[in-house]
């Protein structure tokens, strides 16, 4: 056994009776760190055989998805990616139609089905719209694993009900299950599997078990003999091993570094000279260093040797420095390009000349308005460029925000980060629920429940209040409500108070942002930003004074008249 994820691949392709093959197929197998951190793609694609220019569409979709699929972030779940490449290739077909003579003749234009599959750590994800089919050998039967999109209108006539190219939006059926060692996946057009049978199948892959190319071309050549008047096209995919879930080879082969020794003022250590201890706790060290190339001020953190024992610790540690080089943002700290081997486990960033945003509270017990604002938009932005890279940062914290001398905010801190696509290789009973802080912890988090982006505009929510008024919002009363019925009887404390002139609209929108619930939070942060600066109807209209209050005289004159009214009705009623 390896321990990586390691495939058998066998395929093959043939026009058939047919005068040109409209059938596509492509697979791609990486190397690492590829391999661990996006996986094995295999695709397959059928033409229409309507159109002269299906063929056009079926290689380009295939293409598309082997290929652009590496190209987006390694920090993407392969449900985004595939996704996100499936919607580009399908506006591009359909936006090929449009612009050929077939515009208003779709069966002759750029479109085809689409069956595609990413196999990563121990799990398949399928991506399917049309008609092609995968299956998994299950003992001895082939189990379908896609639902055919096909209208059938009599025995003799059908259409095509979703394809890639039909319309400007796609929907793609995604589904994942967990795959096992010696586990064989059959992808097949129907001019194979409408004339070769299951059996058949099955026995081919049996009889060339050594060989899946060759049990390939023998499938094809069964539908062939059969009779079928289509192209025939065959994948076959054997699952020979699997890895143990751990995170990269990247952070496997950063792991096998040895801790680095005591750093003091004065020393050397790896191209750059210790100027002084930054920060230091029983999780890490941190130290303001000079790097020797540059002249640079740079701070370099170190894990504690009190946890070089805890894998799951020195991951998170490692995984720190891969997150900060896949966000590019100016409120998110930024890692230093690596230019010199590296002997030590060690991370280096960009030093910040200034303070935390817990320091600056205590500095500014009462900041106005518009630089809570101000403060909190940058926050926000820094946040969004994580929820960009299907990230959760889940440990959102004064102590973890810094501000620069020239009052620019920067996210310091990595080391809780969620991250969707590593996630998928751990699995989720190897990532734990709760790393943040308990009293910025999002409620649902402190239930042991997977964060969201709520949660993070729970913790964003929680901190600006902070700062408007120096608690918070629940007080302790949070952290002692560990059940979901607990959770609903938490009561919000409004910020508002006597001494502050703090809009009421303000509190509502952080009441909303730090409600217990998250489905009753802000989908996005770029909402709560928003109704911080501009009154929300709802929130206007629920908070606008009585009429009593606005219009004394307007009111009595209503209060005159209804009382008019009910006298004339009761004299109506008497005569």
């Amino acid at each position: 056994m390896s321990g990586r994820l390691t495939v058998s691949l066998g395929q093959h392709t043939d026009k058939g009776r047919k005068q040109a093959n409209q059938d596509f197929h492509g697979a791609c197998i990486p190397d690492e760190p590829l391999l661990g951190l996006k996986g094995i793609c295999i695709a397959l694609a059928d033409g229409i055989s309507s159109s002269g220019v299906s063929h056009v569409a079926s290689e380009s979709a295939v293409k598309a998805f082997v290929e652009d699929y590496y190209c987006t972030s390694e920090a993407w779940s392969v449900r985004t990616s595939g996704e996100r490449v499936l919607d580009a290739t399908n506006s591009w077909l359909y936006s090929q139609t449009r612009r050929s003579q077939f515009r208003y003749d779709q069966d002759k234009g750029y479109v085809c089905t689409f069956s595609g599959m990413v196999l990563k750590s121990c799990t398949a994800h399928l991506f399917h719209a049309g008609d092609a089919r995968i299956y998994r050998l299950d003992g001895g039967s082939l189990e379908q694993l896609t639902e055919d999109h096909r209208l059938r209108i009599s025995d003799e006539t059908s259409y095509l009900s979703r394809a890639l190219g039909v319309g400007d939006r796609l929907h793609v059926d995604y589904r994942e299950l967990p795959v096992a060692r010696g586990d064989v996946f059959v992808f097949a057009t129907d001019g194979i599997y409408e004339h070769a049978s299951a059996q058949e199948i099955v026995d081919a892959i049996r009889a060339h078990d050594g060989d899946l190319d060759a049990a390939a071309r023998a499938v094809v050549s069964a539908a062939y003999e059969n009779g079928s008047p289509d192209n025939l096209t065959v994948q076959l995919v054997r699952v020979d091993d699997l890895p143990s879930g751990s995170a990269t080879e990247v952070v496997e082969a950063l792991s096998q570094l040895p801790f680095a020794p005591e750093l003091r003022p004065g020393m050397a250590f790896e191209g750059h000279q210790i100027v002084r201890e930054i920060h230091s706790s029983h999780r890490s060290h941190v130290y303001l260093a000079i790097d020797d190339d540059d002249g640079a001020q740079v701070a370099i953190k170190v894990p504690s040797v009190e946890l070089r024992d805890d894998p799951a610790y020195l991951e998170r540690f490692l995984l720190e420095e891969w997150i900060a080089r896949r966000i590019n943002n100016p409120h998110v700290l930024r890692a230093r390009p690596q230019t010199r081997p590296r002997n030590f486990a060690y991370l280096v960033t960009d030093y910040i000349e200034g303070q935390t945003l817990a320091q600056w509270m205590r500095d500014h017990p009462q900041p106005d308005i518009e630089t809570v604002r101000q403060l909190t938009e940058q926050l926000a932005a820094g946040l969004q460029a994580f929820h960009r890279q299907e990230m959760l940062h889940q440990d959102l914290r004064p102590e973890n925000v810094m501000i620069d001398r020239l009052g620019t905010v920067k996210i310091i801190d990595f080391g809780s980060v969620r991250v969707a696509g590593i996630d998928e290789m751990r699995g989720a009973a190897q990532s734990p629920a709760l790393l943040g802080t308990i009293q910025y912890s999002a409620p649902e988090c402190l239930l042991g429940e997977p964060g969201t982006r709520q949660s993070d505009v729970f913790s964003l929510g929680v901190i600006v209040y902070q700062m408007l008024s120096g608690r918070l919002p629940y007080g302790a009363r949070m952290s002692q409500a560990r059940t979901r019925e607990a959770q609903r009887r938490l009561t919000y404390s409004s910020v508002l108070d006597e001494a502050r002139a703090i809009p009421a609209w303000v509190d509502d929108a952080l009441a909303k942002a730090v409600h217990p619930d998250p489905d009753r939070r802000y989908a996005e942060l770029s909402e709560l930003v928003y109704d911080l600066r501009h009154p929300s109807e709802a929130f206007v209209s629920r908070t606008r004074p009585p009429l009593l209050a606005r219009d004394p005289v307007a009111f009595w004159k209503g209060v005159s008249l209804l009382l008019a009214a009910l006298v004339i009705a009761l004299l109506v009623l008497r005569g």
